[in-house]
């Protein structure tokens, strides 16, 4: 079977096929109504079956299996009974996934093609997920992505058993979600005069307006969404950098005494703005407001706080700053960075949730319950883990997917390192340094989609896939064993059938051999890095 990301163990049965028709059944408990209401909406659409509820025994069944692990499940499909046995929720809405790409790539149209000769062939499935966090980042703050397309793509990973979308809502280019006790950061933070078109160096720039947020509404109907296909959405509200977009809406937010932060509007530059949040216990308690709303948004374990990237030479030269950290009994600027981030993280504890940043965060101590987004390399999260703390793994030198897929002309504003498809099949998130006790503190792994040379769905596509496929592979299943490679001339060819799934999908994928012409961005100038990436 054909399967991505491959299961644990599979076998076809010949001569033990199940053939749908409209007499076939869908049954399933209340526990697992939504891989029920899924399955029969996604079946329904591609096969124009009505798919009506049965008996136990026959037809479709899904049903909970306490022996499983929560999002483990197992599969067999006889004649007359394709029976989908699940730990909890999660597990059923993979082992239905798996039984979709059982019936083809067909079966992922929205419009039945053809009456009849369905069939689910005769196979015992039996599949569990390496990693608990099978995430991927999708960088809405410098370009806005429509809520339909966000949408889309929840489908598209939930496809790949991928379960958590982290979601970049704010940054220096602009603020993308509703902040009721606050307008002005929609008002004024959710749209910028002009964008950059490629890297700095091209001089170009396309003079019109862009932006967009979500509404409060908008959020809930996402994170719903997501979570009935069993995608968790991480909210990321970046601090204290990467914040102009915020103090171009309230410019007392900045640092006032250092910079006219009246005169500052949305960034129109890629890259890090030196505009960044004044320390103040004013500053900290409008944040507070705004995280109080984010938290009635999402309900995710995690929230996302960035921490990454602040330069200091604001707070360097402002008095302000100097006689905060002087109050505080802070060292120097970086210890006031981390003072705020401290702050978050035990605001976030009092209230049940656990703090999540990338691995800057770490420079100034960190709580028991902070997580780790280790970005820049390996050496963050093994430090991290080392230290018991849990980590998510996303090295930018390997699964930031806005780098460029190939070295040449024809790839559309090369950016960073080149990350083919068997590179990032190769990539392996556990670092060999960690013992068995800091291992278990990798959570698990997460490909980047950051948007400043992404400016639709379309663009968002190209760079996605099909690395997205290889990441859910290397994400899902396990090593063949310790210290192996992964079969990389094997995915390749599962990978073809693979492309003929996203094709029904509609996804704009980058061809093997290269891009469509209309993929190309001719003349538009990248920042690529020559060389391979360093090795951990």
């Amino acid at each position: 079977m054909d399967l991505i990301p491959a299961p644990t163990s599979s076998v076809l049965r010949p001569g033990e096929d199940f053939p749908l028709d409209a007499a076939t059944t869908l049954t399933a408990p209340p526990e697992l109504a939504d891989a029920e209401r899924w399955l029969r909406a996604a079946l329904g659409a591609a096969t124009g079956l009505p798919l009506g509820p049965g008996r136990a025994g026959e037809g479709i069944e899904l049903v909970l299996d306490g022996a499983l692990a929560a999002e483990a499940y197992r599969l067999t499909v006889r004649p007359g009974h394709a029976l989908v046995a699940a730990g909890g929720p999660a597990g059923a809405l993979w082992g239905a996934q798996t039984l979709r790409r059982l019936l083809g790539p067909d079966a992922y149209r929205r419009s039945a093609l053809r009456d009849g000769g369905w069939v689910l062939p005769g196979a015992d499935v039996e599949d569990a997920p390496r990693f608990g966090w099978r995430g991927v980042l999708l960088d809405v703050a410098r370009h806005f992505l429509p809520k339909s397309d966000v949408l889309r793509f929840v489908d598209l990973i939930a496809a790949h058993k991928l379960n958590v979308l982290h979601l970049h809502l704010t940054d220096d280019q602009g603020w993308r979600v509703e902040i009721r006790r606050y307008p002005e950061l929609t008002g004024r933070g959710a749209w910028r005069e002009r964008s950059m078109v490629g890297y700095r160096a091209g001089q170009r720039r396309d003079d019109r307006p862009h932006g967009g947020f979500y509404t409060q509404d908008d959020l809930r109907e996402i994170v719903a969404y997501a979570a009935a296909r069993g995608v968790t959405v991480v909210p990321e509200i970046d601090l204290p950098g990467h914040t102009q977009a915020v103090v171009a809406a309230y410019p007392e937010l900045g640092n006032t005494d250092v910079v006219d932060t009246s005169a500052l509007g949305v960034w129109t530059d890629w890259g890090v703005s030196p505009n960044v949040l004044n320390a103040s216990e004013e500053t900290l308690r409008f944040f507070e407001g705004v995280l109080e709303e984010v938290l009635e948004l999402f309900p995710s374990e995690f929230i996302h706080l960035g921490g990454d990237e602040c330069p200091k030479e604001q707070w360097k030269e402002s008095a302000a700053a100097q006689a905060r950290i002087r109050e505080l009994g802070l060292a120097n600027e970086d210890e006031l960075q981390s003072h705020v981030i401290r702050h978050f993280d035990r605001w976030l504890a009092e209230r049940g949730r656990r703090l999540i940043g990338w691995d800057e965060i770490l420079e100034g101590g960190l709580a028991p319950g902070a997580a780790v987004s280790s970005w820049r390399g390996f050496g963050g999260g093994i430090a991290a883990a080392t230290a018991g703390h849990d980590v998510v793994m996303c090295p930018e030198q390997y699964v930031y997917f806005d780098h460029r897929q190939a070295d040449g002309p024809d790839e559309p504003i090369p950016v960073g390192f080149v990350r083919s498809l068997e590179d990032v099949y190769r990539f392996e998130p556990v670092p060999a340094q960690l013992d068995e006790e800091a291992a278990r503190h990798v959570i698990g792994t997460q490909a980047n989609l950051w948007s400043e040379f992404m400016d639709s769905a379309r663009d968002i596509d190209y760079r996605a896939f099909p690395r997205l496929a290889a990441f859910a592979e290397v994400a899902w299943s396990e090593l063949p064993r310790e210290g192996a490679e992964r079969d990389y001339a094997g995915f390749e060819r599962r990978l073809g059938e693979h492309l003929a799934v996203l094709d029904a999908l509609g996804v704009e994928y980058r061809p093997v051999d290269g891009p469509h012409p209309w993929q190309r961005w001719p003349g538009v100038v990248g920042r690529p890095i020559e060389g391979p990436p360093p090795v951990r």
